[in-house]
C-alpha cells in the first residue's frame, strides 16, 4: 500500500517491543538500533513470516507507514543479500557490495492466501542496518498501526472462504522505480517491490 507521501510495510514484534512503539509512534527500547531489522510490503509475506501473528516473539503485527523518500532511499542503498550469476560482476563483487551496504534486499516467492508460494510474483523484503535503522526510526516512520486481528480475521476466513479472505487483503500493487533503482535492486517484471 502506498499513496504520494507514505509506504506501509509490515513488522511483527513481542508486546513489549510492540506496545512501546505504538505509543511513542516509532521504535523506542527495547527495540534493537543495533541490529538488521527487516521490513515486508507484503501482507502476506508477513503474514507467511509470522505465522498470521502467532509465532513467538511475533505475536503483534504492525503497518509500519514510512516516507517514499525513506523506504526510496534504503531501497538505492541497497545491496542483494544473495549472491547471483549474471546479476553481479563476481562473488567477490557482490560480498564487497553487501558487505558495505546499510541495506539488504531478498527477493522471495509472493504467498498466496493460504501461504504458498507463487515463485512468478517475487516480493521484496528490506533489511536495514546502521545508518539505515537510525534514519528508519528517527526520521522515515510517519505511523504505526496494530494489524494483528485485521491479520488473523483474514486467516480465519481464508480457512472457510478463500475468496472472500482474498477479497479483505490490504490493497497492494507494484511500487514504481525508474529503471536505474530496478537494476540495482534486480526488480523485474511481476516483482511486487511494495504494496
Amino acid at each position: 500500500m502506498y499513496d504520494d507521501e507514505t509506504v506501509a510495510v509490515y513488522q511483527a514484534y513481542p508486546p513489549e517491543i510492540a506496545d512501546p512503539a505504538l505509543a511513542a509512534g516509532t521504535f523506542v527500547e527495547p527495540f534493537g538500533m543495533g541490529r538488521m531489522t527487516w521490513i515486508k510490503p507484503s501482507f502476506l509475506w508477513m503474514a507467511y513470516r509470522s505465522g498470521w501473528g502467532t509465532k513467538p516473539g511475533q505475536t503483534r503485527v504492525l503497518r509500519v507507514r514510512l516516507t517514499r523518500a525513506g523506504f526510496e532511499w534504503a531501497l538505492a542503498h541497497g545491496a542483494l543479500s544473495h549472491y547471483e550469476a549474471g546479476f553481479h560482476e563476481s562473488e567477490d563483487a557482490w560480498r564487497k557490495a553487501m558487505e558495505s551496504a546499510p541495506v539488504r534486499i531478498q527477493w522471495d516467492p509472493e504467498q498466496t492466501i493460504k501461504l504458498i508460494p507463487t515463485p512468478e510474483i517475487r516480493s521484496i523484503q528490506v533489511g536495514l542496518s546502521g545508518d539505515a535503522v537510525r534514519r528508519y526510526v528517527g526520521e522515515w516512520i510517519t505511523g504505526l498501526e496494530d494489524v494483528t486481528a485485521e491479520m488473523q480475521r483474514i486467516r480465519d476466513l481464508a480457512q472457510v472462504s478463500p475468496e472472500v479472505a482474498e477479497a479483505e487483503l490490504p490493497t497492494e500493487r507494484p511500487y514504481p522505480v525508474d529503471d536505474e533503482l530496478a537494476a540495482q535492486i534486480a526488480a523485474t517484471q511481476g516483482a511486487h517491490p511494495a504494496g
